[in-house]
């Protein structure tokens, strides 16, 4: 297997090298920026029938991840709003990413777009219409259709003010109000997702969150790209 931490763009010819190579694979989000290139990753996995897992933090995470099954099986949500504010570049912050060239260019749309989108469509379905705007600095807002007929608005950005800076997810139905919880790091998220793509290598079943989430991840955030510059 090949775990990948690269900018995404310089991760999708490699990934779809070693898939092709034989190699199962542990992504990161984005698989790509452009949907041509996600979908070379994903026919390369589908040909070499190799196991594949993106590591969406929150799919991983034990108490999001927990959350984000027990929602979707209660089912009946009426709307969703998911807000992913962060103050990368914000004077006096000290993030580990703000360096990162490929997220100054691309911003939060693509950086922490997949996290809010891979909470949303395994609760609310996946998103049957989209319109997309842009906002102040790097923001994008998002409002989605979900083939369970809820509807969610999302809104994504690294370039707020540093006491603007928050995350929710707040979903919205026949069960009241549920909150996303909080989660610790990483680290465990990652040790989850190694042991999903084990178990998709000894069982031979696509994981949920796979090349092809990933793929259709990519599908929706260049749409929304493509709305609010003009394309």
């Amino acid at each position: 297997a090949v775990a990948f931490a690269l900018p995404p763009d310089v991760q999708a010819p490699l990934a779809a090298r070693a898939a092709a190579a034989g190699c199962h694979l542990i992504l990161d989000k984005p698989v790509a920026t452009t949907v041509a290139g996600a979908r070379e990753v994903a026919e390369a996995a589908e040909q070499a029938r190799v196991a594949s897992v993106v590591f969406c933090t929150l799919r991983f995470a034990p108490r999001p991840a927990a959350w984000i099954a027990e929602q979707a099986a209660a089912g009946d949500w009426f709307t969703a709003r998911a807000e992913w504010i962060a103050a990368l570049w914000a004077p006096g912050t000290d993030s580990d990413y703000a360096a990162s060239p490929w997220r100054r260019e691309r911003g939060g749309l693509w950086d922490v777009g997949p996290h809010a989108l891979s909470v949303l469509l395994p609760v609310l379905g996946d998103v049957t219409e989209l319109t997309a705007v842009r906002g102040p600095a790097d923001a994008h807002h998002l409002v989605l259709r979900h083939t369970s007929g809820a509807s969610s608005t999302v809104t994504l950005t690294l370039g707020a003010p540093v006491a603007a800076a928050g995350v929710e997810v707040v979903l919205r139905g026949e069960h009241g109000v549920a909150e996303l919880p909080r989660w610790d790091g990483a680290v465990d998220a990652f040790a989850a997702a190694v042991d999903a793509l084990i178990a998709s290598v000894r069982t031979g079943e696509a994981h949920p969150c796979d090349v092809r989430f990933g793929l259709r991840l990519t599908e929706l955030l260049a749409e929304a790209e493509a709305q609010a510059h003009g394309a």
